[in-house]
């Protein structure tokens, strides 16, 4: 598996800090079975908040010298984007870097071989670039899991079933490899015709089919279903099938594809209080709060799950990482809430550290947006979950982890999705209280994944098998 020095990989992710780490992590990955190639990271400048990355970057570039970052140039774009838009701008962007990028690509062809490009789907605008102007071998690197695949792949025959927009479609949608899905699961700018994430999301589907392969950060045994429905050719039925490299999971401070030390090594937390509080806690009897870099709440959700977790009895860690409203905490929360539960409970009000929390054995379950990097830190400590997706394809990966997986308790939501205290108390004390069958059956199952987790990457395993393909098909 060894090349040489002259033999590059070039890497192009979407900055938010989950696409950005996954995508990070299989550079590394790479370089573990070839480390005499270098890997060429594009990195693209958002103007919305993608998450801590500069520290990030920082640490990495430190740390793997065979990682280089090439930092494209900022280009412009319409100064009236509102948070409404961040899904059409994460498309737009790599759209407006595609004459950068096309330099760069030829800047790196004049001093290496460029085995390979590899493109995050948010950066689909240049296949147009690395695969039809330059004719290099082009990936696309899926950060989901094969379940969230099945949508896109099949999006163009949706689209011929269903002439109207999916936002009138009432009934199920039923498409090959998953549990039925509802229009309404729908990521919101998928639901319109006429809207352009929709027609960003048809050319990805097309795409897709025409590349090399999609290597995505999953195992095999976590979802056999939907690959068996993409690799069989029913979700393209009438296109080329896909060459799927499942390779994961892929996830940042986790050293289980055995290299050393972890992505953010000896960086400090202004939050290790949170581990010290976990360490005076009992074995498994911490609840862990957490909603990714974008998750906010309104100020009569946040009073909810103060008094859900209050009247659960139950130890909590609780991130309050960003508010709809700019009033202080103490002034949202119920009245003597903090000072009624500061001995079995812990508010933080930034950033902390998921994966090192999750992996804390004081912690016994996890109340999670239903991001896929969640779920795999997760399914990696063995810890079970309480789903509650916020934006995005997360309410997709909530019926995938509810109904399919069966790692997750669900929540019950009003219309307008708001939780009510007692509903999110009821699913704490089931996923928390040893004799509830709910959260036995979850507990188990999160185990079994754990532990298939780690076989796949093993030598022989399911995802070193599908790797060593990969490398092999750039020879």
């Amino acid at each position: 598996m060894a090349c040489s020095m002259e033999e590059a990989i070039v890497l192009y992710p979407s900055p938010q800090i989950g696409h950005l780490a996954s995508m990070v992590e299989l550079g590394r990955l790479i370089l573990k079975h070839q480390p005499s190639c270098s890997v060429i990271i594009f990195i693209a400048n958002f103007p919305f908040n993608t998450g801590s990355t500069s520290a990030y970057l920082s640490h990495v570039s430190a740390t793997t010298s065979s990682i280089v970052f090439h930092h494209l140039p900022d280009v412009p774009f319409a100064p009236n984007w509102s948070s409404a838009f961040l899904e059409e701008l994460a498309f737009e962007i790599p759209r407006l870097q595609n004459a950068n990028v096309l330099q760069a690509l030829k800047n790196i062809g004049l001093k290496s071989r460029i085995k390979a490009v590899v493109l995050d789907f948010f950066c689909n605008a240049a296949f147009e670039v690395s695969s039809l102007e330059l004719g290099l071998p082009t990936y696309f690197f899926f950060t989901s899991g094969v379940s969230d695949l099945t949508l896109p792949l099949h999006f163009p025959t949706l689209d011929k079933m269903l002439p109207d927009n999916l936002k009138d479609h009432k009934a199920a949608l039923e498409i090959p490899g998953i549990p039925p899905i509802y229009t309404s699961d729908l990521p919101e700018t998928t639901r319109h015709r006429t809207d352009k994430v929709y027609r960003a999301t048809m050319q990805l589907a097309v795409q897709m089919t025409e590349a090399s392969g999609i290597i995505v950060n999953t195992f095999e045994a976590l979802e056999p279903r939907a690959m068996k429905a993409i690799t069989d050719g029913l979700c393209t039925p009438n296109a080329p099938t896909p060459t799927l490299y499942c390779v994961g999971p892929l996830v940042a401070n986790s050293n289980i594809h055995g290299y050393n030390g972890s992505v953010n090594g000896s960086v400090r937390y202004d939050n290790e209080c949170c581990l010290r509080w976990l360490d005076l806690q009992p074995s498994g009897s911490v609840v862990f709060l957490c909603f990714g870099s974008q998750g906010s709440f309104k100020d009569d959700q946040l009073k909810e799950m103060a008094v859900a977790l209050e009247n659960s009895g139950h130890r909590f860690l609780w991130v309050v990482r960003n508010r709809a409203s700019e009033r202080d905490l103490n002034a949202i929360l119920p009245e003597g809430f903090l000072e009624r539960t500061e001995e079995r409970g812990l508010v933080v009000e930034s950033w902390a550290p998921q994966g090192a929390i999750l992996n804390h054995g004081s912690v016994g379950g996890f109340v999670t947006h239903c991001g896929w990097n969640s779920l795999l830190e997760a399914l990696l400590a063995g810890v079970p979950m309480v789903a509650w997706p916020l934006y995005a394809e997360q309410r997709l990966n909530k019926a995938f982890m509810v109904e399919e997986m069966r790692v997750a308790l669900p929540l019950a939501e009003s219309e307008d999705r708001f939780v009510y205290a007692a509903e999110l108390e009821k699913r704490v004390r089931e996923m928390m209280e040893s004799e509830s069958k709910g959260g036995m059956v979850i507990r188990e199952r999160v185990v079994a994944f754990r532990d298939a987790a780690k076989a796949a990457v093993k030598e022989n395993g399911s995802s070193h098998i599908a790797l060593a393909k990969l490398l092999q098909s750039w020879n």
